[in-house]
């Protein structure tokens, strides 16, 4: 991993890295978006507004996994040091508060036809608006933090990525600790419960959008050390 420590070796791969991940994801999401909207059938019970489920579970999977991945790079931050880990914890971030954002809203848009209500104070919406507002302060903490090395966060944030991440797992299992009007577990290592005719369409979506999100993360990692090296570019001029 140290091997891409170098911003410029890294810079060096991130560049077709970028459209390598960009274009495919992008058409893997309007397949899987065009085949869940006109080509699957609508559910026997809930209808049409099943489809929202195509990007519903894509933005809950990349809100939970966007806060693993700040987790690792706060862990690499501060146990291995590695020089890019905090420029990934921040690139990260903000997609991550978006697609938690987008799964906070989608599920609202859901909930209302089927259980009757926007909103209910249930372990799995719960622990979900907390991943937000987690999102919310590290990013916060990363944009206050300063003199931490090109595009860094202070060691606070990090701490903070790393204590964050026990919301993952509560937000997985809520609705197997807590009675919820959230539906349990619909895929598992031992299967789905979701008819096959309305769940390979979510296979596509859910890789376009992960796609889509590594691309976004990595766009986001080549602006930062730019911005960075422009600044203290700047620096040495109003030295000099």
């Amino acid at each position: 991993m140290h091997r891409f420590a170098n911003p410029a070796r890294f810079l060096k791969i991130a560049r077709p890295l970028t459209v390598w991940l960009f274009w495919p994801g992008l058409l893997l999401l309007l397949i899987g978006c065009a085949c869940g909207l006109f080509v699957s059938p609508a559910d026997y019970l809930q209808g049409d507004t099943v489809r929202i489920l195509y990007i519903h579970v894509p933005a809950a999977w990349l809100g939970m996994g966007g806060w693993s991945g700040i987790a690792i790079a706060a862990l690499m931050q501060l146990v291995w040091r590695h020089p890019l880990a905090a420029v990934a914890g921040r690139a990260t971030a903000v997609p991550g508060a978006f697609f938690t954002a987008i799964c906070l809203i989608t599920g609202s848009i859901w909930g209302r036809p089927t259980w009757g209500t926007w909103w209910e104070w249930d372990g799995r919406m719960t622990s979900m608006l907390v991943l937000f507002f987690l999102y919310l302060g590290y990013i916060a903490l990363a944009n206050a933090s300063t003199r931490q090395g090109p595009g860094g966060v202070s060691a606070v944030a990090a701490i903070f990525g790393l204590v964050g991440a026990v919301n993952i797992p509560i937000i997985n299992r809520s609705v197997v600790w807590w009675n919820s009007l959230h539906q349990g577990p619909s895929i598992t290592l031992r299967g789905s419960s979701i008819d096959s005719a309305l769940l390979w369409p979510l296979g596509f979506t859910l890789t376009g959008f992960t796609l889509l999100f590594a691309a976004i993360v990595v766009m986001r990692m080549r602006a930062i050390l730019a911005r960075t090296k422009v600044e203290a570019r700047m620096q040495r001029l109003a030295r000099g």
